[in-house]
């Protein structure tokens, strides 16, 4: 591997030890031999054996790179702080939970390489999900709801699938659960963003560090704050001026 490897795959966890790895064997095996990539796993505080096999992993797989928070800080800052910490232009993100295909990741850099250039971000949709059924319909209608509300285009921004430039990334507002507005937040700055439709699997292990309940509350006020945001952008294209010519 390069000092500056093409894609960085960037992993948040919490307490997910069952699931670390079987998830960078997935990761490995479907990149390895096809791009120069990193892993680069976030430990968010996890009270379970997650970061010792983690460090246990690094002596066989020569990609994995771990980081660890301090301080328990949530998904969106474990991604924010894996992509500041990634080497790669280009970043994949995937949940730490398994539900996420690491198979899906080569036909996201597909879909990057017969884009346009202005196109940033390429989300993963879940279009056949295993999720239960009050989880399933709690999104759909969350998804609705932001949808008319953002007008982003976008069907499924919950899924944890997503390929998008570094930089990019690191130029949007940042705030806490903003990974669930991605879309919105590329195309407020200006670029193109393209739904993609992956795979989606059971959880087989550890258990979900969310309920329905409060993702709606937190949704809420999310949704006012980046309508808010979208409202108040202002963009103009810029182009550097040249030098005045001095030859008389």
């Amino acid at each position: 591997m390069s000092d500056t490897p093409q894609l960085s795959v960037v992993v948040p966890v919490h307490n997910e030890e069952d699931n670390v790895a079987p998830l960078v064997g997935e990761i490995v095996a479907a990149l390895r031999g096809h791009v120069d990539f990193e892993i680069v796993y976030v430990d968010d505080t996890s009270k379970d054996a997650t970061l010792q096999r983690l460090r246990e992993l690094q002596a066989t797989v020569p990609e994995l790179r771990v980081i660890r928070h301090l301080g328990n800080a949530g998904q969106s800052t474990a991604v924010r702080n894996g992509v500041k910490a990634a080497r790669a232009p280009w970043i994949a993100t995937l949940d730490g939970d398994g539900q996420n295909d690491p198979a899906d990741i080569p036909k996201l850099l597909a879909q990057r390489g017969a884009a346009t250039a202005d196109t940033k971000l390429f989300a993963g949709w879940r279009v056949n999900r295993q999720d239960s059924g009050s989880k399933r319909w709690a999104s759909k209608f969350a998804n609705g709801i932001r949808s008319r509300m953002l007008r982003d285009a976008t069907p499924d921004t919950g899924c944890g699938i997503k390929l998008f430039e570094r930089a990019a990334f690191l130029d949007l507002p940042y705030f806490d659960h903003m990974h669930r507005y991605l879309p919105a937040l590329m195309q407020r700055a200006g670029w193109q963003t393209v739904s993609v439709p992956v795979n989606h699997r059971h959880r087989t292990a550890g258990v979900s560090k969310y309920n329905n309940l409060g993702r709606a509350i937190v949704g809420i006020k999310d949704l006012f704050g980046v309508s808010w945001l979208i409202q108040r952008s202002r963009r103009t294209a810029v182009e550097e001026v040249p030098a005045m010519d001095d030859a008389r």
